[in-house]
Order: C-alpha cells, then sequence, then structure tokens
C-alpha cells in the first residue's frame, strides 16, 4: 500500500503517514526500523505494510516508494 509521510521524529523514530483517502496512520520504531531507512522526511511518497482492520490498523513496514 502506498502512502505519504506526514511526521517523523528522529528521537523516537515514530511518525505518521496519510493514506491515499486522507486517513492518518500511527507507526512506531519496529515499523521504521523494519524497513532500513535512517530518516523520512514529511511529503515523501512511501510504502507500507499494515496488518489489521479500521481503528486496529497497525503498520509492520515503512519503506520508501520505488518506481
Amino acid at each position: 500500500m502506498q502512502a505519504t509521510a506526514y511526521t517523523y521524529d528522529s528521537e523516537t523514530r515514530s511518525g505518521s503517514v496519510l493514506l491515499d483517502d486522507g486517513t492518518p496512520v500511527d507507526f512506531g520504531a519496529p515499523a521504521f526500523d523494519a524497513g532500513g531507512l535512517r530518516l523520512l522526511r514529511p511529503g515523501q511518497r512511501v510504502r507500507i505494510e499494515t496488518e489489521g482492520d479500521g481503528g486496529a490498523r497497525r503498520i509492520t513496514l515503512v519503506t520508501l516508494q520505488t518506481f
């Protein structure tokens, strides 16, 4: 699934993304670390993997979008 980075805190390695429908979804350090990223800037397109649905949706992986 694709999204846009919305917030990122380099100290906690956590933040949030906006899904293409505008829904914000938070991610924690484990999802950020799983993607092997070192930095994320708001506005960057990312690929995410999630588990669960609705309010129980959780991001498990954040990586940069590649074409």
